[in-house]
């Protein structure tokens, strides 16, 4: 097969992929979009699992490698994925979470869409840890803002400089649990905002429709009026002759000239097992941080020894994950209560940004609270411990027939949880490489992890289920489960468990400590471009989507420009 030629290559489908292919393909470049799972349209009957009801999982919702969250949730893929290993270092139990489909991970998103503030670009400026970005917050900000109009967001003005302000669509209201969060955290002096989440409550084009608060935005939405980069960035351009989209395509590695310049990239079809290339002038890796990393790691040449963009021995180096804890209460105040449609948008309305200073306390950096519960649609068998909710109350534990229906009816929506995402500290000694003795199904050396939480993680955590527990008890809430203590680190979850990786091919302006520079342009071939998270020099307490797209955008906005001066 004769090798294809584009002006630009990118790999990868999801935020920053999808971001550089509405850019780049609106501005009349030829674009060939490749992506290692399949097509993938929630409205299509033979796809959706919206609106199905629990009893139609054809195995009672059981997990699979392919959708760990149950058989309706939208997002193909997971941390295992037969063909497809990763290998740990030493004691390393880092949990690498993979999308095998269009539009990627922000399939499985939960589209909370916060902002990066200006503080969090400087963080070695406030507490002497890690390095500040060399770029700032009103460096982005024009994109956020084009991001939020391009996208939709709901939320509010607040006016936290930290957190800061957009522009947004209404926000739907709190829920009952939720109220009495807001109740609780009053008493404890902390601030509760609406949640900023992409979800559409109001028109915004012709082409998306508006959120009818069905609550599953987990299983993707058959009206777009959640964001996905498959239904709202790519499906705009595949009509318009200037998006080739490559399926179920493994990218080898980028393949380059005896200058070291990249002249395209080498797959393999998963399909038919061959191996193909195509070629570019401009190659754009969009496969997330770990992904884009291990591309660039096997793309060895005379030109790059150590892999593509590698010459500092940085790629693959300070990859860091949020941190998580979570605790939950029963609220009896809450039993008893008359069925109604509680459901709204999926997962929280309403959120509690940092509110501390870290000066007072023996970790740095800080995270947010997202809040559960609810009476939402039932999934698969009762979706609490009805047993739990009764020996509080001094009752006979148990039951069957019509005493466990009763029991489920009068303590149904009666949960309050709270879920802590923190930023973690960057760690050069945190990384991904490649195994030099094992391959995955097509021949491809895979990724080995080397990762370990440090302190800092440690006690944030421990600092973690000490709000918690006061928030929940504050609220009314009887404490469910046994509070996690430091023999088993407080409950911080695994490296990789929050899916929210970032670091391992971060900008700088030192071709020495970092692998591209502000415009994620590779210092060692300036025709290669990073827009996923790997360019993050740190993670902030924030989901970061937003800021993946934000700087893709501004990626894109470069790239154009460096074509038309025909410096590319």
């Amino acid at each position: 097969m004769a090798e294809q030629q584009f002006d630009v290559i990118i790999v990868g489908s999801g935020a920053g992929g999808g971001m550089a292919t509405n850019r780049l393909a609106n501005a009349g470049l030829k674009v060939a979009l490749i992506e290692a799972g399949d097509f993938y349209d929630p409205a299509a009957d033979e796809q959706r699992t919206q609106l199905r009801y629990p009893w139609e999982s054809p195995r009672r919702g059981a997990s699979t490698r392919l959708r760990p969250f149950g058989d309706f949730n939208s997002c193909i893929g997971g941390w295992e994925l037969d063909g497809e290993p990763y290998t740990q270092k030493g004691d390393t139990e880092f949990m690498w979470w993979r999308g095998r489909m269009l539009g990627g991970r922000t399939n499985h998103w939960g589209r909370i869409s916060l902002r990066f503030g200006p503080l969090d670009f400087k963080r070695r400026d406030i507490d002497g840890l890690g390095d500040n970005w060399p770029i700032g917050y009103e460096d982005i900000k024009p994109y956020y803002d084009k991001l939020d109009k391009l996208v939709g967001v709901f939320g509010s003005n607040e006016g936290l400089y930290n957190d800061p302000d957009g522009f947004f669509l209404p926000a739907p209201k709190p829920r009952l649990h939720e109220l009495y969060y807001i109740e609780g955290a009053r008493k404890s002096n902390v601030p509760v905002i609406p949640a900023r989440k992409s979800i559409l409550t109001k028109r915004i084009n012709d082409q998306r429709g508006v959120c009818y608060y069905c609550g599953q935005c987990s299983r993707a939405c058959d009206i777009h009026a959640d964001f996905s980069s498959g239904t709202v960035l790519v499906y705009p351009t595949l009509n318009g002759g200037q998006v080739d989209l490559f399926t179920n395509s493994m990218v080898r590695e980028v393949t380059t000239d005896n200058e070291g310049r990249a002249t395209g990239v080498s797959y393999v079809n998963k399909q038919d097992g061959q191996e193909y290339q195509m070629r570019g002038r401009t190659v754009v890796l969009a496969a997330s941080a770990c992904s884009s990393a291990r591309i660039l790691l096997n793309s060895k040449s005379p030109q790059h020894e150590n892999g593509l963009g590698n010459n500092s021995d940085h790629v693959g180096r300070y990859l860091h994950d949020s941190t998580g804890a979570s605790r939950a209460a029963f609220i009896p105040d809450l039993m008893e209560r008359d069925i109604y449609n509680e459901d709204g948008v999926s997962g929280m309305h309403v959120y509690t940004p940092w509110w501390l200073e870290n000066s007072n306390l023996d970790f740095p950096r800080g995270y947010h609270l997202e809040i559960g519960g609810g009476m939402g649609m039932p999934s698969y068998g009762f979706g609490f411990a009805v047993n739990q909710y009764n020996q509080f109350l001094g009752e006979r534990v148990g039951g069957y027939g019509n005493q466990l229906r009763d029991d489920i009816r009068r303590f149904y929506g009666s949960r309050l949880s709270i879920a802590c995402r923190g930023e973690s500290v960057p760690q050069y000694s945190n990384r991904c490489e490649l195994d030099p003795t094992v391959v995955d199904e097509w021949g491809i050396p895979v990724l080995r992890f080397d990762y370990q939480w440090t302190q800092y993680e440690i006690d944030q955590a421990r600092h973690m289920q000490d709000a918690m527990e006061e928030l929940l008890e504050a609220s009314g809430g009887i404490l469910l489960g046994s509070k996690p203590g430091a023999e088993r680190d407080y409950g911080l979850t695994q490296p990789g468990e929050i899916i929210h990786e970032v670091g391992t091919t971060r900008m700088g302006d030192n071709p020495l400590t970092s692998v591209t520079n502000q415009y994620g342009q590779l210092h060692d071939a300036d025709n290669v471009f990073v827009a996923d998270a790997g360019t993050f020099v740190s993670q902030a307490d924030k989901n970061p989507t937003w800021t993946i797209m934000a700087l893709s955008w501004r990626t894109s906005d470069y790239i154009i420009e460096q074509m038309k001066q025909r410096s590319l």
